[in-house]
């Protein structure tokens, strides 16, 4: 408990091991996320605009606005990839198993912040609609010319708690801390952990989310499935006033805003990248 609380404050991020998803289960999703980007996604990348544009590119300049990475995501009910043998319900199982971790996650953080059972997941849950659950399946295919080009571009995730399975080979996720980049070295079968703007605010600002990016490399596809735990569009997302009565750290920067979430989002869909604390100012006033 300790060790988590130490985490969510000083970083942001942390890896978790014996956390109760059976090897034998990761290591089919290993197994059928490599297999779904072999056979479904590997040549229309290649074939991207993409890919053209980089190769196009003279030396000494850099892609700007983009990322080297392919993606899919995957939801309760949208359409999910049909060609490879075992996707569909070994991955459904993985985002079961992961739902059920997203929630213990949160429980943690409750007792640590002293907070009610399941404060943090009743406020994602709330606004009449049930918390937003998302998986995405990324690829990082090897980059002929990856000093020219972002994996992914620094940022900080906008909902509530992040649980990342990465490659356990390919590198490349790295975390911010004290103007500080740091790798997230991969640990096998572990799952990342990482709380996003939301948990920010409702810790009032004692869990900060963790600015975060991924480094194209020139070898090694890097397998990577984020799965988030996000509040419903409709829910009012605000410090606890437990904590505000205790004095978080948010009163003294600036002040967290009370928002509906739906909000927030339309603020950083344009934002994404760019410094959180506008996203704050701009959504407190809407």
């Amino acid at each position: 408990m300790a060790l988590i609380a130490k985490h969510c404050e000083e970083w942001g991020f942390f890896q978790l091991v014996n956390h109760g998803i059976s090897e034998e289960l990761l290591e089919r999703v290993k197994k059928v996320c490599t297999e779904f980007f072999k056979l479904e996604r590997e040549q229309n990348f290649k074939q991207s605009p993409l890919f053209k544009s980089l190769s196009d590119l003279p030396d000494g300049q850099k892609l700007e606005n983009v990322d080297w990475e392919d993606v899919i995501t995957l939801l309760d009910h949208n359409e999910w990839p049909s060609k490879t043998l075992g996707f569909k319900d070994t991955m459904a199982e993985y985002r079961a198993e992961l739902r059920k971790l997203a929630g213990q996650v949160m429980e943690v953080m409750d007792e640590n912040l002293g907070l009610p059972k399941s404060y943090i997941k009743n406020a994602f849950n709330s606004g009449g609609e049930e918390a937003f659950f998302g998986t995405k399946v990324s690829h990082y295919p090897p980059c002929p010319k990856p000093e020219m080009v972002n994996g992914l571009r620094a940022h900080t995730d906008a909902g509530g708690v992040i649980m990342l399975f990465q490659d356990d080979v390919v590198g490349g996720l790295e975390v911010l801390k004290d103007g500080e980049w740091f790798d997230v070295q991969p640990m096998r079968n572990s799952i990342v952990i990482n709380t996003g703007d939301q948990v920010e605010v409702l810790s009032n600002g004692r869990y900060k989310s963790a600015w975060h990016r991924v480094q194209a490399k020139p070898d090694g596809n890097r397998r990577s499935i984020a799965s988030f735990y996000n509040p419903s569009m409709k829910a009012t997302i605000a410090p606890a006033p437990q904590l505000v009565e205790n004095g978080g750290v948010g009163v003294e920067a600036f002040g967290y805003p009370e928002f509906v979430f739906g909000d927030y989002m339309s603020v950083y869909a344009e934002q994404k990248f760019d410094p959180k604390e506008p996203r704050f100012q701009a959504v407190r006033a809407m």
